[in-house]
């Protein structure tokens, strides 16, 4: 479950940097029902918000890293950047965005970890995060796909102090570990990582990466919306027993998302 109240260590925030930012617009506003607003100037450099009725929920900016790939961003919430900062280096990640005030917000930190995937942290000003999560159109669970499962539960949870438990994938799929903030019961937990071979990253280049899950009400409809829009699907629409049904997406830029339509409570 996440929440709008930006406990250290839980998702506050996403952007997604796009080769079109017009284009990836329309095609978020078709398959999530989002509307999106400009922060002024030169929209195809300055990007703008994604809202969800009448409520924030990510941001969108033009792609500008020379080599890279369009991919959302998820940021943590932290006390302190800067601290966070020499944690990351001191624990073997590196510095991709140096900590730095976006005016009185706060202040951002972007970090690739030991293995190569990328992440952020935020360190709130007057703007905490997103408005709306766990709600239909919204954030409702971050996924790491990695290399190495072990070193990355090292990794982060020295870096955030986050707790995890492991669950065993059906069918002898391995263990699938959940996220949950330090100090915070199991019903908020946020987030799961797992161990998968190189040859199955191949959409970062065998790299590891996070991804961000939407929840939607209907899966079957957004997939049908993101391919009706230019985008496809990587797997499913499938069941996940006590999970709800789901679909691994990439959007036509190449960026990958999951869309959930979460299992009822018996």
């Amino acid at each position: 479950m996440i929440t709008t109240d930006q406990a250290p260590g839980s998702p506050c925030w996403l952007d997604l940097g796009a080769p079109d930012v017009r284009a990836s617009a329309a095609f978020y506003g078709a398959v999530l029902g989002w509307e999106y607003e400009s922060m002024g100037g030169d929209e195809e450099f300055q990007g703008g918000m994604f809202k969800k009725d009448g409520k924030t929920v990510a941001g969108l900016g033009r792609l500008t890293e020379e080599g890279a790939r369009s991919a959302w961003m998820i940021y943590y919430t932290v006390p302190d950047a800067d601290a966070t900062t020499q944690a990351v280096q001191s624990a073997g990640g590196t510095v991709r965005v140096a900590p730095m005030d976006l005016e009185d917000w706060g202040r951002m930190a972007q970090f690739t970890d030991p293995l190569g995937g990328q992440f952020a942290v935020w360190q709130p000003g007057k703007n905490s995060g997103f408005e709306l999560a766990d709600e239909t159109g919204s954030l409702s669970w971050t996924e790491l796909y990695t290399t190495d499962a072990a070193a990355a539960k090292e990794f982060y949870g020295g870096i955030f102090g986050w707790q995890y438990s492991d669950m065993e994938l059906p069918g002898g799929g391995g263990a699938y570990t959940i996220i949950t903030p330090a100090g915070q019961p199991e019903e908020r937990m946020q987030g799961g990582l797992m161990e998968l071979p190189t040859e199955n990253l191949a959409l970062a280049n065998g790299k590891p990466y996070w991804h961000p899950v939407f929840n939607v009400d209907d899966c079957d409809a957004a997939v049908a919306k993101v391919t009706e829009n230019g985008g496809s699907v990587q797997m499913g629409p499938d069941d996940a027993e006590g999970v709800g049904r789901l679909a691994v997406c990439v959007d036509p830029s190449n960026a990958d998302f999951v869309v959930l339509t979460p299992a009822t409570p018996s």
